[in-house]
């Protein structure tokens, strides 16, 4: 089965500042208008847009109908088809397992492994597609069913239907991953790269503020969690949240918080990207983009502080409870 391969992407980030201080012939002098549109949304901190892949429970039929009825609450919400229809019930999984012929995809699939060794490719994927808290749901909708339509449409059979009962709307979107040409769609990192990119345009044409660049370049660092974390941190019940909330309040009760393996990493990470902010101020005002550059300049003094997670957590903590100091005597009860 030929494989689709996705034109125009590349493993570069969308907002390459590092790269702006780099020597050698490469080294840039000048931006592009689309540079400096992108460059002034950052340091505006316009709201980004999450395309989020979700990894677990996509390649058997049973998984993929629960997941589909889950997401359409059991018949409460109607799932939008590729084609425009709308399907509703408790078993509309089911109906849309028979509709894209997903048997038929689930048998022709195990025929192949048998003469092969691995994991059984998925039969979906199943996308997430999310704004902050505060932007309307209406427009998150109709970004999402277009950019839906330009990626998929008349190739990859997909549904979509928003979730608004969570402070941050969000889009559920499934999308088949065989088309209708037998192509199978793989998701790269370049891939969620260019669909960050067009999901946020989708929003700006909906005239909802949205953008896409890098955690990094923005001075952000927070580790990629499963789905299951996610969600449940964001509901405020993540039982691995807690673990590690209990775990570092521990730590600093005895004094010995233990520094985690890519601080180093993280560190000279922070320092490149330091370093090209700095190089795309300069080139800004040789063009003659005072302004901007100024902003540039704000933005790099606001960046938070480079931390991995646990530091974050600590940090936290030790804002929350003014009566909790590193090496303290431990309470007793």
């Amino acid at each position: 089965m030929p494989k689709l391969k996705v034109s125009g992407l590349h493993c570069q980030p969308l907002l390459d500042i590092a790269s702006y201080a780099r020597n050698g012939p490469g080294r840039r002098d000048r931006l592009t208008p689309a540079e400096l549109t992108l460059i002034n949304r950052t340091v505006r901190r316009t709201p980004e847009v999450m395309v989020k892949v979700l990894p677990k429970d996509s390649n058997n039929l049973t998984s993929v109908a629960r997941h589909l009825n889950y997401i359409g609450r059991y018949g409460e919400l109607s799932l939008e088809t590729d084609e425009g229809d709308h399907i509703q019930g408790k078993n509309a999984g089911q109906q849309l397992l028979r509709d894209w012929d997903l048997d038929l995809d689930e048998s022709r699939r195990d025929l192949e492994l048998a003469a092969a060794v691995g994991r059984a490719p998925k039969l979906v994927h199943k996308v997430m597609l999310s704004m902050p808290p505060g932007t309307a749901p209406e427009g998150v909708l109709v970004a999402a069913r277009n950019f839906a339509r330009e990626e998929f449409a008349l190739k990859h059979r997909y549904a979509l239907v928003v979730h608004t009962d969570e402070p941050h709307p969000h889009v559920h979107l499934i999308v088949k991953a065989v088309s209708e040409q037998c192509s199978r769609l793989n998701i790269s990192k370049a891939t969620l790269r260019e669909w960050r990119r067009e999901f946020a345009r989708h929003l700006r044409e909906q005239g909802i503020a949205a953008n896409a660049t890098e955690r990094a370049v923005r001075g952000e660092a927070r580790s990629q969690k499963s789905d299951g974390i996610y969600r449940a941190t964001l509901r405020g019940d993540s039982m691995h949240t807690r673990s590690r909330v209990e775990t570092v309040a521990s730590e600093l009760l005895d004094g010995k918080l233990q520094v985690e393996s890519g601080k180093s990493r993280l560190l000279k990470t922070r320092s490149e990207v330091d370093d090209g902010w700095r190089a795309t101020s300069g080139i800004l005002v040789r063009q003659g983009e005072t302004a901007l550059a100024a902003g540039v300049t704000r933005f790099v003094q606001e960046m938070k502080p480079a931390r991995t997670e646990k530091e974050m957590l600590a940090h936290e903590l030790l804002q929350r409870t003014p009566d909790l100091y590193i090496g303290s005597p431990r309470r007793t009860r």
